[in-house]
């Protein structure tokens, strides 16, 4: 018989390695919360008071007076009947009305302005008139220092038309007699030049104040 032949065994199979297991990953610890800082109160700021109006009015007013009072002693005190025109204003009688505008605004920082207002009559002479007008911007710029906040609004009377008269703050009519001070010392500079005066410096140079 013949020989079985033997066949060659299979090598057995190895089994396959499981990889291995990562170990698992810990949960990252979260830092501790820290505790909310409490608020501090800190006590409100006191807001600082508003500026009282009239101090910057009294402050301009005394500024303005000055250069005004310069033009009215530049002007010749020899002729206070000279006009320029049968229709103008004499010298005097321009000039007194910067005294008759501060006697005005002078009531109206009091809360006393009345209408129609009295207006008194002026001295005889420009030297007259000059010391009288300083002295009253004096008091006006005292009154306006010494004033509350609230009398700049305080209502009084004054012409709002022809034959028609109106409340306004009193703050209002101060500066409207110093804006028609300013006015009429422009014209008051021209009297100056027709009549042989001087024209000191204004808000600038002039040909006989130059800088």
């Amino acid at each position: 018989m013949a020989s079985k032949k033997k066949g060659k065994k299979k090598p057995a199979k190895k089994p396959a390695k499981k990889p291995a297991k990562k170990p698992a990953k810990k949960p990252a610890k979260k830092p501790a919360k820290k505790p909310a800082k409490k608020a501090v109160r800190r006590p409100a700021a006191t807001p600082a008071p508003a500026p009282n109006p009239w101090e910057a009015y009294a402050s301009q007013l005394a500024q303005e007076s000055s250069v005004t009072a310069k033009v009215m002693r530049a002007f010749p005190a020899d002729q206070p009947h000279f006009q320029p025109h049968p229709r103008s204003s004499s010298a005097l009688k321009l000039m007194w009305t910067f005294v008759v505008e501060q006697a005005m605004a002078l009531d109206a920082i009091k809360g006393t302005l009345k209408m129609p207002p009295q207006f008194p009559a002026p001295p005889a002479t420009l030297p007259e008139v000059i010391a009288a007008f300083e002295t009253k911007v004096a008091e006006v710029v005292a009154a306006a220092r010494a004033a509350k906040p609230s009398d700049f609004t305080r209502p009084q009377p004054f012409f709002g038309g022809p034959g028609k008269l109106q409340d306004f703050p009193g703050g209002f009519l101060a500066n409207f007699m110093l804006s028609d001070q300013i006015h009429h010392r422009g014209q008051l500079s021209v009297y100056n030049r027709m009549a042989g005066g001087r024209v000191p410096s204004i808000y600038g140079p002039s040909a006989d104040e130059p800088w």
